[in-house]
């Protein structure tokens, strides 16, 4: 039985800075942020907006009446509450049934390619159902730091089922897992700490080692794939590991997978770090920037600092651009407005506490959070 990605949906905020007014805000050189990092925009979510709002977004993208979901998973680690799960909140928002797993994962930017591996083993036993795994994270590092330009918001939703019309899973997956420090978050903080340079060298590490696994293996090489795809906290980050296979293959080769790369990276490039999300927003900018075939056989690189890794390969499926909501994802992008680099820091600063309450003329969205009310987070869909 075939089992992938159904369908899939995305959702940045509707607000964003510019990396080039960041960079001078900030005295530094614009061509460090653009051309060093390989960004050029960055989502700022408002007040109202946190990883359940997203995840919902992106959600209704995508999913019907008719779709017997049986399992959610959101992988995040932007969860708003350290017992309730962000799928949890999504069964009134969405208007699921009642029998349905409900759950989150947290492993940094790993939970999402661990969902969908659970969700996969679900539809396998269950085949007459479908799963709902979404990816919806804001990663926050604070004003002025040096990860402030790394930071973004947004969510990727996939429905996972039988006879998938977008992507179909091969089975074809090694995976390890090493107590690293190159990363973490304490439960007392709403930003990360981070060694740069450090996870930098462990994420190439894992990269290297895996593909090397992966070879062994499945006894197969570079040349079984015209893409690979990689998690992409920055659009810079991927190709560090690329470039490990520079001077082991053909020239021609890795060109070709550059280009695809390249192509993979154009709408990270606009929105920033999605933490969970980003491989899949690779996944998601390869599939409308690129130039994919039929039957294409790809390979993904998902890492988590802390570290998990997995490298594992799929196939596009012949009729993926007649099931891919192309022109939703297009405007979601181009449906944004640019804000100043003194409002970015403004909404920044914004912390709602126990107490707060939307202003509902302000929300420019479908999904918000309504109230904090006995700290209990409330959230509620528009009304049209």
């Amino acid at each position: 039985m075939d089992i992938g990605i159904d369908k899939i949906g995305f959702y940045t905020p509707k607000k964003y800075i510019d990396i080039v007014e960041l960079a001078k805000a900030r005295n530094v050189d614009p061509d460090k942020f653009t051309i060093g990092i390989g960004q050029s925009k960055q989502s700022v979510p408002m007040e109202y907006q946190d990883s359940v709002t997203m995840a919902a977004e992106a959600a209704n993208q995508i999913i019907s009446k008719d779709d017997n979901i049986g399992l959610v998973i959101v992988g995040t680690e932007s969860s708003v509450d350290e017992s309730k799960a962000v799928a949890t909140f999504l069964v009134d928002l969405l208007n699921l049934p009642e029998d349905v797993r409900a759950f989150e994962i947290k492993e940094a930017c790993y939970g999402a390619t661990a969902g969908l591996k659970m969700a996969e083993g679900f539809v396998a036993l269950n085949p007459d159902k479908k799963a709902l795994v979404i990816a919806s994270d804001i990663a926050r590092y604070g004003i002025n730091t040096p990860g402030e330009v790394t930071q973004g918001a947004g969510a990727v939703a996939m429905l996972i089922g039988k006879d998938p019309k977008i992507l179909k899973f091969n089975h074809e997956e090694v995976y390890m897992t090493k107590n690293v420090g190159d990363f973490w978050r304490p439960t007392f903080s709403k930003t990360a700490f981070a060694r740069g340079k450090f996870s930098n060298q462990v994420y190439v590490e894992f990269f290297s080692e895996l593909w090397q696994k992966y070879q062994n293996t499945f006894d197969q090489t570079v040349d079984d794939f015209q893409t690979m795809l990689f998690h992409v906290p920055y659009t810079k980050m991927g190709m560090k590991a690329l470039k490990t296979l520079k001077d082991k293959i053909d020239p021609d080769k890795f060109d070709e997978l550059s280009k695809h790369y390249q192509a993979s990276i154009e709408m990270g490039r606009e929105v920033g770090n999605l933490y969970t999300g980003s491989l899949y927003l690779a996944l998601i900018s390869y599939l409308i920037n690129g130039d994919p075939k039929d039957n294409e056989k790809i390979l993904l690189f998902s890492y988590g600092s802390g570290a998990v890794g997995e490298l594992y390969s799929a196939t596009i499926q012949p009729e993926f651009k007649k099931n891919l909501v192309s022109e939703e994802i297009k405007e979601v992008l181009s449906n944004r407005e640019k804000i100043s680099i003194k409002e970015y820091e403004n909404i920044f600063a914004e912390d709602p506490q126990n107490g707060y309450s939307t202003n509902v003329s302000d929300v420019l969205d479908e999904f918000y959070l309504r109230e904090i009310k006995e700290s209990e987070r409330l959230y509620k869909k528009m009304e049209h």
